[in-house]
């Protein structure tokens, strides 16, 4: 059966390459061949923090080209934008997403040795997308949130409504609730977990886990392209960056009593305590102690099951939103189990790889697909109520990070 699902994904990967185009009244300009997340048309653009996941798989699929391609894609946004959008789609410029562009960079530069095009291309636009987080996105406390910049207008007009939708919540009369809700759910949307628990209903005042652990891997791969190109101050600039930004994530979002890294809502001043899969992001970084990778290691039976890693911890308090217990994602199964392995849980890493990909592949021999995501619970394609989105067919994320657990269980003997 593994097989069959490699045959299906090396014969569909150019099926969601998407020709260079220019831009339109709605669409951005993208000067390079592009990936999307489907085969199907459900989603037809650009997404940020797929790509990433894609791109993954592109490179173990000898489609490094097209992985370099998606990257130079947001290299003109950063170019063009000062940010890269959610989407390419002219509505997206108001948010962007998850900032992998970084490790994306990293990952096509270790495979193609280009030093011309990191020093031309990838290190400016780096410094640019660093700029745009630590100028539109950075709380008072010295760690970063997720937002956007609709005027109060749209969330009048829309957003507040769309909150109210997703959450499945009569939509509110009073104006300052429903600007309040029109920024929780964009921030939302650009952090990727539309929507979650973990958030509650005031995402835009959250330091996110993973937010800030992807920024100190931003840092840390700044330091690294500094050193390539021969630019010591600079690297030792990043580095300095790195570690306030681990010092700081240190003090306000370890919690000592659950043992893993939780998000903080800098205006309270009050940290969440659900355990959700975010809690690997700090592994996946580098930034744990080995001391808190332990304590974290220890949380895993709260997020796994029989399947695999739950979204999060099931709880009496959740909203039962599409990144709650009991789906599984596989972005979060690969941040998981890159985590783990960093700090030498094998065992571990191994054992949720080989979770996902036999789920995987019990729901391709019974629908000849892929999808976005799985219930954890029962093993089967997660279903979705109408108030949130629905469950599309997906190459994208899902091939990416079957290949790379499949590969990784190959590596070790396992399959």
């Amino acid at each position: 059966m593994y097989t069959k699902i490699e045959s299906f994904i090396l014969n569909n990967w150019q099926n969601t390459v998407k020709p260079a185009r220019g831009g339109s009244d709605t669409h951005l300009a993208i000067p390079y061949p592009y990936s999307v997340p489907c085969v199907d048309d459900t989603f037809t653009e650009m997404f940020y923090w797929d790509t990433y996941f894609t791109n993954v798989g592109l490179i173990l699929s000898d489609m490094t080209a097209q992985a370099k391609n998606n990257v130079d894609n947001m290299v003109h946004f950063l170019n063009t934008y000062g940010m890269i959008p959610n989407a390419s789609v002219k509505r997206s410029l108001t948010r962007s997403q998850p900032p992998f562009f970084a490790l994306m960079a990293r990952e096509v530069f270790d495979a193609t040795g280009d030093t011309a095009w990191l020093e031309n291309r990838i290190y400016p636009a780096l410094v640019k997308e660093y700029g745009f987080w630590q100028t539109k996105r950075l709380a008072p406390n010295g760690l970063n949130f997720y937002s956007s910049n609709v005027t109060d207008e749209g969330l009048l007009t829309e957003y507040g409504d769309t909150f109210a939708k997703r959450f499945g919540v009569q939509p509110s009369d009073d104006r300052e609730t429903t600007l309040e809700r029109g920024r929780s759910i964009l921030a939302l949307f650009e952090c990727g977990w539309d929507c979650s628990s973990r958030f509650g209903y005031e995402a835009h005042h959250i330091n996110p886990v993973c937010l800030c652990s992807l920024l100190y891997m931003m840092e840390r791969n700044g330091a690294y392209f500094a050193d390539v190109l021969g630019k010591t101050e600079e690297a030792a600039q990043w580095r300095s960056r790195a570690e306030a930004r681990r010092e700081k994530m240190n003090a306000l979002l370890w919690n000592e009593d659950r043992g893993v890294f939780c998000d903080r809502n800098y205006v309270s001043g009050k940290q969440a305590d659900i355990v959700s899969a975010a809690t690997f992001y700090p592994l996946f970084a580098n930034l744990a102690t080995e001391a808190q990778a332990e304590k974290i290691a220890r949380a895993l039976p709260l997020l796994e099951t029989e399947y695999g890693i739950a979204a999060s911890e099931e709880r009496a308090d959740l909203l039962h939103l599409q990144w709650d217990y009991p789906h599984g994602w596989a972005c979060l199964h690969y941040i998981a189990v890159r985590g783990l392995l960093n700090y030498g849980m094998t065992e571990d890493a191994l054992r949720i790889a080989d979770k996902y990909v036999r789920t995987v592949a019990r729901c391709f021999a019974e629908t000849g697909n892929l999808w976005e995501k799985y219930n954890m619970v029962t093993g089967k394609v997660s279903s979705t109520t109408e108030a949130q989105s629905h469950t599309p067919t997906m190459m994208g994320w899902s091939a990416g990070v079957f290949l790379y657990c499949l590969n990784l269980l190959k590596e070790n003997g396992k399959v």
